[in-house]
């Protein structure tokens, strides 16, 4: 994971609809709409691309930003279609996610891996034919670790308390700052700083509920 080619696609996860646009299942779309915000970019509707997309530049760089608008469980479809026009490979891609094994204010990076059940991850993975891409991972909490009996469906369909609400604004501003590593393929260094910032007073739950 030493220095090699930058991200040059960054995609956030969520579901398309006034009704879900506060819900903990958008923090994909949080972060990539608080990306093209601070960059001065927009993002305008790409029927080719099945969704919503930003082109940012920085120092001569490239960076894609993409925003599926079919349902959560076809998000690859709209992913291949950008990275084939492109020409961008799996591992200048990163999807920005919402994670059920995080708390709230945790947000995590890594390269490949399964899917933990997000069917937009599943997705993914399935139309590019391999987990080898990046994954930023937005802690948003798990209902059990919480003492709630809400069902998981049902949990990240619903908008985070203000406390939670607060803590993942927080953990994507952290993220946003080592964008400009990932645009230069210093992930190494990119993870470090973005661990560094986690919160160190949460403790990261078991993946075993």
């Amino acid at each position: 994971m030493s220095t090699s080619n930058g991200i040059r696609l960054i995609v956030g996860l969520g579901n398309v609809g006034a009704e879900y646009e506060r819900t903990r299942h958008n923090a994909g779309f949080w972060f990539v709409d608080a990306l093209a915000r601070k960059a001065g970019g927009s993002f305008s509707q790409e029927r080719k691309f099945h969704g919503e997309v930003a082109r940012l530049r920085d120092a001569g760089r490239e960076l894609w930003l993409l925003k599926p608008g079919t349902f959560m469980n076809r998000s690859g479809q709209a992913v291949v279609a950008l990275a084939l026009y492109y020409k961008i490979l799996p591992t200048e891609i990163m999807v920005a996610h919402d994670e059920l094994d995080l708390p709230a204010g945790v947000v995590k990076m890594k390269r490949g891996g399964g899917s933990a059940g997000h069917n937009g991850l599943k997705d993914i993975h399935a139309h590019l034919t391999t987990p080898d891409f990046w994954r930023l991972r937005l802690g948003i909490g798990h209902p059990r670790a919480m003492n709630l009996r809400q069902d998981v469906a049902d949990f990240v369909l619903h908008p985070p308390s203000r406390d939670d609400e607060a803590a993942i604004a927080k953990s994507i501003d952290s993220a946003l700052e080592i964008v400009p590593q990932l645009l230069d393929g210093q992930f190494e260094r990119a993870m470090m700083k973005l661990h560094r910032a986690a919160a160190p007073s949460v403790a990261e739950p078991p993946a075993a509920h």
